[in-house]
């Protein structure tokens, strides 16, 4: 395919989700084995490393997605002069780094341990610096508070960082497409807006109750809540459903692209350039500038 802008963003966000959803099989295998790790240590980093990793990077490329749209949409002219896909090369690099920055702490607390004597059970887990029972009580005490702070600023960075700041985002940029084009009658269907609706309405019901229960979560280990039930039972629904975001997302920026359903008979290549392409048409010359950028403000929203 041609390289523009589209074409950057989604091959980027195609890599976080497909990196995400490849080393999905080392997570199944350990809950498949009873918690259970049999791949060492060095793997226990790397695995929950690069799955936080890419989930950032997915959702910081939905966050990227979402502000270029709503700068073609606001500033159509000064879009199309200084939208570039270098530019978008250097922004996705810059996505990257941060999304392995925040990532880090992942790889530095993860470990692997022997949970039962007889050495038959490894557990690959986030090892804040649990204190150890044979202590004496002051420094139990202070070893416990330090892990608390720790566990209570991965689980807090996490939300803010991969969910609240991303979709405050998404919602304000989105809702500002959809108020300028209703305003400005650019939308000559309702299809723009049951997109809109679609990715912010995904992206919440994947994100937020992943989020609920990692708090949950911590109140059960940082102040002993009686709630081991209901984690055992919505954590794993919950994650699950987070990893889900990553397999719809080729759904609502693909799969709902123009003319899906005639192009899907032509072949994937067509299905795919088709919903990368920059310009719904091509104007002509006697078209006015508010018609051009009418026309490319609207396309950008139908054409991920």
């Amino acid at each position: 395919m041609k390289r523009t802008v589209n074409t950057v963003w989604f091959l980027n966000l195609a890599v976080a989700d497909f990196i995400f959803t490849f080393f999905l099989p080392l997570s199944i295998s350990y809950i498949a084995l009873g918690f259970h790790w049999p791949f060492g240590n060095f793997l226990c980093k790397l695995n929950s490393t690069v799955a936080f990793l890419n989930m950032f990077a997915s959702i910081f490329f939905l966050m990227v997605i979402s502000i270029d749209r709503c700068i073609s949409v606001a500033m159509p002219v000064w879009s199309q002069n200084h939208r570039t896909p270098r530019l978008a090369i250097f922004i996705a690099l810059a996505v990257w780094a941060a999304a392995l920055i925040v990532s880090l702490p992942y790889f530095i607390f993860r470990t692997t341990d022997v949970l039962e004597p007889n050495g038959t059970v490894i557990n690959c887990y986030n090892n804040f610096g649990f204190p150890d029972d044979d202590v004496s009580e002051e420094a139990y005490e202070e070893a416990y508070a330090v892990w608390v702070r720790r566990y209570s600023a991965v689980i807090w960075a996490r939300f803010v960082i991969g969910f609240f700041l991303p979709f405050s985002v998404i919602v304000i940029c989105y809702f500002s497409i959809a108020i300028r084009l209703s305003r400005n009658h650019l939308a000559t269907s309702s299809k723009p807006f049951k997109i809109i609706i679609a990715v912010i309405v995904c992206f919440f019901i994947c994100w937020f109750p992943y989020h609920v229960f990692s708090f949950l979560e911590l109140s059960a280990n940082a102040r002993g809540d009686q709630i081991g039930k209901l984690l055992s039972i919505g954590v794993p629904i919950t994650s699950s459903l987070a990893f889900i975001n990553s397999c719809v997302n080729p759904i609502l920026y693909v799969f709902v692209g123009r003319d899906f359903k005639e192009k899907f008979r032509t072949s994937i290549l067509a299905v795919l350039e088709n919903a990368f392409t920059e310009e719904a048409s091509q104007a002509t010359n006697n078209t006015a500038m508010k018609s051009k950028s009418s026309s490319m403000a609207e396309s950008q929203i139908r054409d991920p």
